[in-house]
């Protein structure tokens, strides 16, 4: 068994210590970046299901539609906030959630519902400690990947449209 083992040479120390960073690096980028996608996911069902549940429980008439602000936006806001993991620690950590904003506009045809979710920046150390103007040098996209990095994060929005709720009642025989 020793003869097995030591017959064979090993990877050079220099060469491993010097990747791993760069290994680690790449993996805490394609975590935010999965983390980012799944957000956009998330933030697209919640966008369908705020339209839709808004065009059906809504109402028509000026009396009825301050409920509808007061009560049904604010239940809605909370039903997605809770769906997108506002509530939960380990789910705000991983998609680096900071707030959510949910604005309806009712017009006499269309009901346009904005979600804009704002995300904290990921602040990965390593990458932020160095000046911003030095490590750019006036390139525009180079300065807005470390402002999402490093000082802002982002907002990702999405927009629906949805019609007046025109459901017809139901059809009810009278008993004779």
């Amino acid at each position: 068994m020793k003869r097995l083992f030591s017959s064979r040479r090993g990877q050079a120390t220099t060469e491993t210590v010097l990747l791993f960073p760069v290994l680690v690096i790449f993996i805490l980028f394609i975590i935010k970046i999965f983390g980012l996608l799944v957000l956009a996911q998330k933030l697209e069902i919640a966008g369908f299901y705020a339209a839709r549940r808004y065009q059906l429980q809504s109402h028509t008439t000026t009396y009825l539609q301050r409920w509808d602000r007061r009560y049904l936006q604010k239940d809605i806001e909370k039903k997605v906030r809770e769906y997108l993991g506002f509530n939960n620690p380990g789910m705000l950590r991983f998609l680096s959630l900071r707030d959510l904003k949910l604005t309806i506009n009712t017009s006499g045809t269309w009901t346009k519902v904005t979600m804009t979710v704002f995300t904290a920046p990921p602040r990965i150390n390593f990458l932020c400690k160095y000046d911003k103007l030095q490590l750019c040098q006036g390139d525009e996209n180079c300065l807005r990947g470390y402002n999402f990095l490093c000082e802002t994060g982002g907002q990702l929005e999405v927009i629906k449209y949805v019609g007046p709720n025109e459901r017809v009642l139901p059809f009810v025989r009278p008993e004779d």
